[in-house]
């Protein structure tokens, strides 16, 4: 499973960013990893650096083996927020688009 990071100009795409992004992907969705092949994670300030509720945004997309790709959204205070609860959103959607993939075979 291939896992790509990118942020805007107002995200300092840091290289210790990547890296807790990559684990928090892995460790959240990592047993998915069989039916994935590609992980697309999207950071973004929506109000650079002005400072305003929930303005931290994250966007995972997950590209599946044999089947359409799933996205989720994600707008928190922090990235950090941010990240975990769309991380949680798509272990949720994984689930149960895994569940119906087996079920249909």
């Amino acid at each position: 499973m291939e896992i790509k990071v990118n942020t805007d100009n107002n995200v300092e795409g840091k290289q210790s960013l990547e890296t807790h992004v990559i684990e928090t992907i892995n460790s959240g969705i990592g047993r998915f990893d069989s039916h994935i092949t590609r992980v697309e994670v999207h950071l973004s300030d929506e109000n650079g650096n002005k400072k305003g509720p929930k303005d931290k945004r994250c966007l995972i997309e997950c590209r599946m083996k044999g089947a359409e790709p799933i996205a989720v959204t994600s707008q928190e205070d922090t990235l950090h927020n941010a990240l975990n609860e769309a991380v949680d959103k798509m272990k949720a959607k994984l689930t149960t688009r895994i569940g119906r993939l087996k079920s249909v075979r």
